[in-house]
């Protein structure tokens, strides 16, 4: 079992930034992928980043260079900073792994941006 809990959530102006976090415990190790996904209401969760097990990392178009995600193997966190930011990126942002057959998520964290 995997337990995921997101934090870092809030209300930002257009333009600012925030720093979400996903602290990972169980069974987890550095060899999961990590991801990032994002939710409006009646629409469905869309991938926003993802971070391998090699370090490598993958973005959405919409938010590539403007956001950051990164993992600290040693604490089994990972971030997502996301800069310049816009009222559509307003949704619930989820962390999600995978082990085995399994898929869990965290219970997410709201992001608003507006004025």
């Amino acid at each position: 079992q995997v337990q995921l809990v997101e934090s870092g959530g809030g209300l930002v102006q257009p333009g600012g930034s925030l720093r979400l976090s996903c602290a990972a415990s169980g069974s987890i190790s550095s060899t999961n992928v990590m991801t990032w996904y994002r939710q409006v209401p009646g629409k469905e969760r869309e991938w926003v980043a993802t971070v391998t097990s090699s370090g490598s990392t993958m973005y959405t178009a919409s938010v590539k260079g403007r956001f950051t995600i990164s993992r600290d193997v040693a604490k089994n966190t990972v971030d997502l900073q996301m800069n310049s930011l816009k009222p559509e990126d307003t949704a619930v942002y989820y962390c999600k792994t995978d082990l085995g057959l399994s898929t869990f998520w965290g219970q997410g964290t709201q992001v608003t941006v507006s004025s």
